[in-house]
C-alpha cells in the first residue's frame, strides 16, 4: 500500500495534468506514493487525459464526479477513496511547491502531527506575484477564519496545500461541512480536541495553464462555511441564509405597505396582499441567487420554480395575513403587525419551497444543511 496519497480537485486543468505528474514523478522520487485527481466533470478533456496517463502510470487514478462540483467536498471524497495513510492536498495549476511535499510527510512522520500546513505567511514564502487587491482579500479572508475554534494559530488559514494524518481525518469527517473552497479551514475548525500542527513556509508560485477559479461565489461560499461553523450545529445554514435573504423583501414589503396606505389611501389587508407580492417574487431571485446558488434556476425552470414559489408560500401568505389583521385590528402597529406576519410565514417558506421550488434541482450537489 502506498504511504501517500496526493489528493488534487481539478476542473478544466488539462494542459496542468501532465506536467503536475512529470513533477510529483521528481518529487517523490524516495516515498511510496498515488495521485487521486477528483475531477467535476471538465468540459476540456481532463478526464480523457488523466484516463490516458493511468493506462500507463499504475499510481494515477481518477474520481470523475458527476453534477457535483466543490472544492472541499471533492477533497474529502479523494480523502476516503483511498487508504494511505497520509493525505496531502495540493492544487492542479501548478502553484503549489511539489518539492514541499517530502518536507511535510517528514515533519508529521518525525513529530507525530495531525497536520503539516505549507504556509505563504511564513518567511520566506510569500503570495507570489498576486495582485495587490487578492492580497488584501486573502489576509481579510485569512483574519475572519481565525476566528474559528482551533484556527487561531495557523498563520495561513486559507492555505490548499497540506498533508494530514489520516487517523485525524477519521476524527473529524463526520463532523466536516464540505462547503466551499477552503477545506484545510474546515478540518481544522470540525476537531474536537486541538490540532497537532506544523507549519512550512512556501512560495506561491504563477500559473501558467488555465483559469482561476475565484470569483463572487467562492466569497460566498466561504461565508456559508463560517456561517455553519458557527451556528451549523444550532441552525440550519441554509435556513440561516433564506432569513437573511428575506431582509431586502422586507424592506420591499414594509415600503409598498407604506406608500399604499399613506399615499394611496388603500385599505390595510389590500396594501398587505400587495406588498407580500412583492416581496416573495423578490425573495425568490435573491434566494435563486444566493441562498439556492448550487441549485440555481434558470430559463424555463426558473419560471416554473417562481410558481412553485409562490404556491409554496401561499399558505405561509394566508397564516401572515391572517395574523397582521388580526393584530392591526387590536391597535398594534401596522409595521409591527406586517413584520410579526412575515415572520410567522418564514418558518413554512423555507420548508416549503425548499421542498418545491428548488425540488428539479434535486440530484445536484447539496452540501448545506
Amino acid at each position: 500500500m502506498p504511504e501517500l496519497a496526493v489528493v488534487i480537485p481539478t476542473l478544466n486543468e488539462r494542459d496542468n495534468i501532465e506536467p503536475l505528474l512529470d513533477r510529483l514523478h521528481r518529487a517523490l522520487i524516495d516515498i511510496d506514493w498515488e495521485v487521486v485527481f477528483v475531477d467535476d466533470d471538465s468540459t476540456d478533456g481532463t478526464c480523457e487525459r488523466i484516463r490516458e496517463l493511468s493506462y500507463r502510470d499504475s499510481r494515477v487514478r481518477l474520481l470523475r464526479r458527476i453534477r457535483r462540483r466543490g472544492l472541499s467536498s471533492a477533497c474529502i471524497e479523494g480523502m476516503m477513496a483511498t487508504t494511505t495513510p497520509y493525505l496531502a492536498v495540493m492544487d492542479a495549476d501548478l502553484q503549489h511547491d511539489e518539492t514541499l511535499l517530502p518536507k511535510l510527510l517528514a515533519e508529521a512522520k518525525s513529530r507525530e502531527l495531525d497536520l503539516v500546513v505549507a504556509s505563504r505567511n511564513l518567511d520566506p514564502g510569500g503570495m507570489g506575484e498576486f495582485a495587490a487587491r487578492r492580497v488584501r482579500l486573502s489576509n481579510l479572508g485569512a483574519a475572519i477564519g481565525r476566528l474559528l475554534p482551533g484556527a487561531a494559530r495557523l498563520t495561513d488559514p486559507m492555505s490548499g496545500f497540506f498533508l494530514i494524518d489520516r487517523r485525524f481525518l477519521d476524527r473529524v469527517v463526520y463532523r466536516i461541512s464540505g462547503i466551499g473552497f477552503k477545506i484545510l479551514l474546515d478540518l481544522v475548525a470540525s476537531s474536537p480536541q486541538p490540532v497537532r500542527f506544523a507549519e512550512l513556509p512556501f512560495q506561491f508560485r504563477s500559473r501558467l495553464h488555465g483559469s482561476s477559479k475565484l470569483d463572487l461565489s467562492v466569497s460566498v461560499e466561504y461565508l456559508y462555511l463560517i456561517v455553519d461553523k458557527f451556528i451549523g450545529d444550532v441552525i440550519p445554514v441554509r435556513f440561516a441564509f433564506f432569513v437573511l435573504a428575506g431582509i431586502p423583501g422586507l424592506a420591499i414589503h414594509l415600503t409598498a405597505l407604506a406608500a399604499m396606505m399613506r399615499l394611496g389611501g388603500w385599505p390595510f389587508f389590500t396594501s398587505n396582499v400587495f406588498a407580500t407580492w412583492l416581496a416573495m417574487t423578490l425573495n425568490f431571485f435573491v434566494n435563486n441567487w444566493f441562498t439556492y446558488r448550487d441549485q440555481r434556476l434558470s430559463g424555463l425552470r426558473l419560471l416554473r420554480g417562481l410558481l412553485l414559489f409562490y404556491a409554496a408560500c401561499s399558505l405561509g401568505a394566508l397564516a401572515s395575513f391572517s395574523l397582521a389583521e388580526f393584530l392591526y385590528e387590536k391597535s398594534v402597529p401596522w409595521y409591527l403587525a406586517g413584520l410579526l406576519g412575515m415572520m410567522i410565514a418564514s418558518v413554512w417558506n423555507f420548508g416549503a419551497s425548499r421542498i418545491l421550488a428548488w425540488r428539479s434541482s434535486r440530484g445536484t450537489r447539496q452540501p448545506y444543511n
